[in-house]
């Protein structure tokens, strides 16, 4: 059994991840930097400092906003 997610729109399998999961357990799953990215999880924005406390099923739906610096 995978975690089927909906991310920014698109459906996306983790066959990795076995459910019950955390949204930190996902976001490391996809190599983003935690410190550089925003997370929306069915339409609520989740803190960070909640991140290894959210859990999601499928069918969750994540929005996912990576910051990028320049200059």
């Amino acid at each position: 059994m995978s975690l089927a997610l909906v991310i920014n729109g698109q459906n996306r399998s983790f066959d990795n991840i076995v459910p019950p999961t955390t949204l930190d357990q996902v976001v490391g799953a996809m190599d983003l930097k935690g410190d550089r990215v925003a997370v929306e999880h069915n339409g609520r924005i989740i803190q960070r400092t909640q991140w290894e406390e959210t859990s999601l099923a499928s069918g969750d739906r994540l929005e996912i906003v990576h910051f990028v610096g320049g200059g």
